[in-house]
């Protein structure tokens, strides 16, 4: 009897999947590193037809948000992949198949939205903010262990 639980358990260790093939098999971080370059691209082709200019021109004609005026390509695709990374974050703590340590995503987000905003938000008010999404993020991360362990 004892010889067949422990065949069974090698049986299963064999079966599951190393954490490498986990990570390297991970559709959701395919599809939004996908989204991404989508993003880079669309934001280069606008800039590249001169559409880039004319919406921030009727933006800031229409809003007054003259730090619109100085914008550069790389800050808006910095920012909108920034968000990118949020979205999975956030998936990725709403969805059990997809869950995994989102620590280092969420420092990746910081620096992309960081990079995103740093020419339109002084960096006197961005790091403060800075720190309080990071203390946000181990609250988090400290109720979603919790809830995970009371399992049933």
């Amino acid at each position: 009897m004892p010889d067949e639980k422990f065949d069974e358990k090698e049986r299963e260790k064999r079966e599951e999947k190393s954490p490498e093939e986990k990570w390297r098999n991970d559709p959701l971080g395919t599809l939004i590193f996908a989204c991404v370059l989508i993003w880079a691209g669309i934001v280069l082709l606008l800039e590249n037809m001169g559409t880039l200019d004319k919406w921030t021109s009727n933006v800031i004609a229409s809003t007054n948000w003259t730090f619109l005026a100085d914008h550069e390509p790389w800050q808006y695709i910095a920012l909108g992949a920034g968000v990118l990374v949020v979205i999975e974050i956030v998936l990725r703590l709403l969805v059990p198949a997809y869950r995994r340590s989102v620590v280092g995503s969420i420092i990746w987000a910081i620096v992309l939205i960081g990079l995103g905003l740093g020419g339109w938000i002084n960096w006197n008010v961005l790091w403060p903010l800075i720190i309080i999404v990071l203390g946000l993020s181990i609250i988090f991360r400290g109720v979603f262990k919790k809830s995970e362990k009371q399992g049933p």
